[in-house]
């Protein structure tokens, strides 16, 4: 994936993002009678504009596709006609004023509705709740979950699908105690008490690897179907079609004992002991250490297996399929759960149970949303909507410069029966220029300590 390509995406990905959440400042604005003098996608230079002979709105496109700005008539920021003082932003009433301020962040949230929509639309088969895989010396292992446990419950929350159960341990993040999960086997409820310490803190782990109980995985066996060329097996003596049995004097079940051991290895040594034609043979091999998104450095032996025809069996299946009124209360759901998840994430980060190392910037975004393309259309809208959620959320921070902290602003000069004054107004201003500052640069540490 080159970096043109990413860029692309990143532009497709942010570009409806950012039109949309102006057009809900526009919209509303224009409907309450204030007059809207520029509509512009992106910030900086003029790259193309135009102007309606009929209302007077420019609207533009800018070099930095990273925000936008809808520009409206303000005594703050100009001489305002005499004639043309009851359309200035500044004369409305709070309400109104909340209202145009407020809609932006909200029509990204209803976008991503309509995203999860059309997502929840066609029928799915997936894999149920049951649990295929328990890790030894993990929580799950300490209180006896067993293989065939369908998972029905996360700390009060029903968990139909395994999203909602990743998203009900989300929730835990950073956290100590115990989660309560409730199973249904073979036809019985039990409930289980899993402890955690500083649950997912460092995010190097998913939340169903750190307690210890896993998904129904289909047996591939560990043979090697196919060598990259620059990888490191090749490099080091793997031919294809040897059968790995053992790693480290450990015996390798299937591929996916090939694929942890190989992936929490990087840049370690690993005795290799493989069966070809026949024959035992030994071999020595070092993982190439690889960044993911989120900057963990796993091991990459560059091997492929051959799947075949995946079975799986019944009672690990289940199939879903929702009348489009349903898959719109589905989406609706979903979206409030990623507002709660990214709102909570944001107080456990500045209560210290999350590292300030997962804040990224547009250059993770422009990854992503790279991969995400390449992967196809759902995956690319489901990230999309990821995206307008978060942007929702994060403007409705109560940090001046943002639609949040300009609600604050409103909502006091409700309560007090008159506005903020000026200077601290502009008091908020220039912490809130720091503190978003701060976090841009933060952000951007972080994406290039992931490259």
């Amino acid at each position: 994936m080159n970096a043109l390509f990413m860029i692309v995406a990143a532009i497709l990905l942010l570009g409806p993002l950012i039109a949309i959440h102006e057009f809900g400042h526009y919209w509303v604005a224009r409907k309450l009678g204030v007059k809207v003098l520029v509509y512009s996608i992106g910030f900086g230079p003029t790259l193309l504009k135009w102007q309606s002979k009929k209302s007077g709105i420019q609207y533009q496109l800018s070099a930095l596709p990273l925000g936008g700005y809808v520009k409206m008539l303000d005594e703050r920021e100009g001489n305002v006609a005499e004639k043309d003082l009851p359309y200035a932003f500044n004369r409305q009433s709070p309400w109104k004023r909340i209202a145009i301020v407020a809609a932006g962040p909200l029509v990204n949230l209803l976008f991503a509705v309509l995203l999860f929509w059309i997502l929840f639309l066609p029928a799915q088969e997936q894999l149920n709740t049951r649990i295929g895989k328990i890790m030894p010396n993990t929580p799950a292992a300490q209180v006896d979950l067993q293989v065939g446990d369908k998972v029905i419950a996360v700390d009060s929350q029903p968990t139909p699908t395994w999203e909602k159960l990743n998203f009900a341990l989300i929730n835990r993040i950073g956290e100590s105690g115990q989660v309560s999960v409730v199973v249904d086997r073979n036809g019985a409820e039990k409930q289980f008490n899993l402890p955690i310490q500083n649950f997912l803190k460092d995010q190097s782990q998913s939340p169903l690897d750190a307690l210890g109980f896993l998904p129904y995985r289909p047996m591939i066996p560990a043979v090697v179907k196919e060598l990259t060329a620059d990888g490191a097996a090749i490099r080091q003596g793997m031919k294809e079609g040897d059968h790995i049995v053992a790693i480290n004097n450990v015996a390798m079940n299937d591929w996916f004992d090939v694929v942890n051991v190989v992936q929490s290895s990087p840049e370690k040594l690993l005795n290799i002991d493989v069966i070809r034609q026949g024959e035992l043979v030994h071999l020595q091999m070092i993982p190439r250490g690889q960044r993911d998104n989120m900057g963990n450095v796993t091991g990459a032996l560059g091997v492929k297996s051959d799947a075949g025809k995946v079975i799986i069996p019944n009672e690990y299946k289940q199939k879903i399929q929702y009348t489009p009124l349903e898959a719109l209360g589905v989406a609706f759901d979903k979206t409030v759960q990623l507002s709660q998840m990214i709102f909570n994430s944001i107080v456990k980060m500045i209560r210290g149970l999350i590292g300030l190392d997962n804040l990224s910037g547009p250059i993770t975004i422009a990854k992503v949303a790279g991969q995400s393309a390449e992967m196809g259309w759902q995956t690319f809208i489901s990230f999309m909507a990821l995206m307008s959620v978060s942007l929702g959320i994060l403007n409705l921070l109560p940090i001046p410069m943002l639609d949040g902290g300009h609600l604050v602003y409103y909502f006091i000069e409700i309560i007090r029966g008159k506005p903020v004054s000026e200077q601290i107004q502009i008091l908020g201003l220039k912490v809130g220029m720091l503190l978003l500052g701060s976090m841009m640069l933060l952000a951007l540490f972080n994406d290039f300590m992931r490259l």
